[in-house]
């Protein structure tokens, strides 16, 4: 079908619309945007600053991307908001365009589920696959890699990193790093409880990955054993060590290498960390749907 804009909808005419796009009553699209081919916005959607967004992503209504970031320190700077394609925001979803830090950008990948009223800070990176359940709020500069999933009313700290096929319990605070394939859960301390089985198994990771995982989830936080005592033992134990745990425990590494049990932590303040082009160690890139 043709692109279609309601009579009711503010677009600004230097705003960019690609093929099929859909702009419900009382949308405002500002002159910075640019949207991909097949995104529909339902209503009360308002896209504005420098946003790109990809192809085939839905927006439904009350949904603000590309707003100022909340921070104290901000000045009005030329940053943006990346967005890949067939990303969902339900009623309410909020998502801020980057502080002028690291490298002034809020991005988001592909087939990504953001829940009504979850929240995406300035300078976040969330990969792609990613769940963000019902009132989710991530901090600034909060990364997470492909497959987690946070659940609802959980809170996520500034410069945290979720690690893939990771989960997060409803109503948790997350302080510290959530290494890939752990479940974080606890009432009163929140804390790694143990490996997300059920999200490895829907991610078609074998058995034997599974069960390394398993042991260095034993060895890390149950054992208590240093992760240089760890690497060497699972690396003797598993002569061919799975990618799964081997992405497992350098993640775990950098974690210690920074402060406060988050990695990213040590770049606090530093230029340009992580783009699409040079991603974090361990870390998908992004990548554009067909």
């Amino acid at each position: 079908m043709a692109t279609y804009v309601s009579k009711l909808a503010e677009v600004h005419p230097r705003a960019t619309l690609g093929e099929n796009v859909s702009v419900g009553p009382f949308c405002v699209v500002g002159p910075q945007v640019a949207l991909g081919d097949g995104c529909v916005l339902d209503s009360h959607v308002v896209l504005t600053g420098k946003t790109t967004i990809g192809k085939r992503n839905r927006f439904w209504p009350g949904v603000v991307i590309g707003g100022e970031p909340q921070d104290r320190s901000w000045k009005p700077a030329d940053t943006s908001v990346e967005i890949g394609d067939d990303n969902q925001c339900r009623e309410g979803v909020t998502i801020h365009r980057g502080a002028e830090k690291e490298d002034g950008v809020t991005r988001i990948g592909n087939r990504n589920m953001f829940m009504a009223n979850s929240h995406v800070a300035h300078n976040c990176w969330v990969h792609n696959d990613v769940i963000l359940v019902n009132g989710v709020l991530l901090g600034g500069h909060v990364h997470v890699h492909d497959w987690a999933t946070i659940s609802g009313n959980s809170v996520v700290h500034h410069f945290t990193t979720i690690g893939t096929v990771a989960f997060v319990g409803g109503g948790f605070r997350v302080v510290v790093d959530v290494p890939p394939y752990m479940l974080h859960a606890g009432c009163d301390d929140p804390k790694i409880a143990t490996i997300n089985v059920v999200g490895m198994r829907r991610r078609g990771i074998n058995d034997e990955a599974i069960t390394a995982v398993k042991r260095a989830f034993k060895l890390m936080y149950r054992e208590f054993k240093k992760i240089d005592v760890v690497r060497e033992t699972l690396e003797r134990e598993f002569p061919n060590v799975p990618a799964e745990l081997e992405l497992l425990l350098s993640f775990v590494e950098r974690q210690h290498d920074g402060k406060l049990g988050r990695g990213r932590e040590a770049m606090r303040g530093k230029p340009t960390v992580a783009t699409p082009d040079t991603p974090e160690a361990g870390s998908p890139r992004i990548r554009r749907a067909a």
